[in-house]
C-alpha cells in the first residue's frame, strides 16, 4: 500500500471518530441531567458514591451514576454500533460486494486475497454470531467453487479493529478452533491491511488527537451539578 493511501485512512479515521463517536458522546452526555435517565439502585448508588468520594452528598451520588455511563457503557456501545459506518467511510476503498463480507483486500504479509468480516473489539460477538459468520464464509467458499475461484478457509477472515489474541472471548476462539477460520486482531489486522507494522499505533495516535480536541471536563461538571439537583438524588442523600 502506498504512503498516500495509508495517510488517507488515518485522515478518514479521525473524521469518522470525531463525527460518529466524539460528537455523539458529548450530545448524549448532555442529556444525562435527569435522574430518569438512570436505573438507580439505591443501595449501590449510595455505596458507590461513598466508595468514590468518601461521602454521600448529592454530587457524589451524581458522579457515581454518571461516570460509569459516560466513561464506559455509553462510549463503548457507540463505538460498536458504528462499525458499519467505519467500514463505509474509512475503509470504503476495500468495500466488498460479496454478501456477508465487509471488506476485501490483499494480505500484505501472505499476499493472499482476503475476504473479511469486520468487528470492533474482542468481546463483540455472541454464540449465535459464530454460526452466522461461519455460514457466510461457507457460502462464499461454495460460490468461489461455482465460479472457478480458489477460495480457502485461510482466505476467509474475521478482522477486529482493536485488541489482541489474549483478549478474545470464547466465541471468537470457537471460530478458530471449531471452524478453522483465521482472526486478525488489532496490530496484526492493520499490519496485514496496510503493510505497515506500526499503523495500528499511528491510528491510535490520530484518535488521540480527537481526544485532545474533545475536552468536555468543564461541561461535565455542569452535568454533574444539574443531576445532583434532581429530587431523587437529593432524597437518597438525605436518608444517610
Amino acid at each position: 500500500m502506498e504512503q498516500g493511501e495509508k495517510e488517507e485512512i488515518l485522515k478518514k479515521a479521525k473524521i469518522w471518530f470525531k463525527a460518529s463517536i466524539a460528537e455523539n458522546h458529548i450530545k448524549n452526555t448532555k442529556k444525562l441531567v435527569s435522574a430518569s435517565k438512570f436505573d438507580i439502585n439505591p443501595f449501590l448508588a449510595v455505596y458507590l458514591a461513598n466508595f468514590l468520594t468518601g461521602n454521600t452528598e448529592p454530587e457524589s451520588i451524581a458522579k457515581a451514576l454518571l461516570y460509569p455511563r459516560v466513561l464506559g457503557t455509553s462510549i463503548t456501545t457507540s463505538f460498536g454500533t458504528n462499525i458499519q459506518k467505519f467500514t463505509n467511510e474509512v475503509l470504503s476503498s476495500f468495500g466488498s460486494t460479496t454478501s456477508g463480507i465487509d471488506i476485501e483486500f490483499i494480505d500484505q504479509i501472505s499476499k493472499n486475497k482476503i475476504y473479511c468480516q469486520l468487528k470492533s473489539g474482542p468481546n463483540t460477538i455472541n454464540k449465535d454470531d459464530v454460526e452466522t459468520i461461519a455460514g457466510h464464509f461457507k457460502k462464499v467458499i461454495s460460490l468461489g467453487r461455482t465460479n472457478n475461484l480458489r477460495i480457502t478457509h485461510d482466505d476467509m477472515v474475521v478482522g477486529i479493529i482493536y485488541g489482541d489474541t489474549a483478549s478474545l472471548n470464547g466465541h471468537y476462539k470457537r471460530i478458530v478452533s471449531e471452524y478453522d477460520y483465521p482472526i486478525y486482531i488489532g496490530k496484526d489486522f492493520w499490519h496485514r491491511l496496510t503493510g505497515d507494522e506500526s499503523f495500528y499505533f499511528d491510528l491510535i495516535n490520530v484518535i488521540g488527537e480527537v481526544a485532545v480536541e474533545a475536552d468536555f471536563s468543564e461541561e461535565l461538571e455542569g452535568v454533574i451539578k444539574e443531576l445532583s439537583e434532581a429530587p431523587e438524588i437529593k432524597a437518597l442523600a438525605k436518608k444517610i
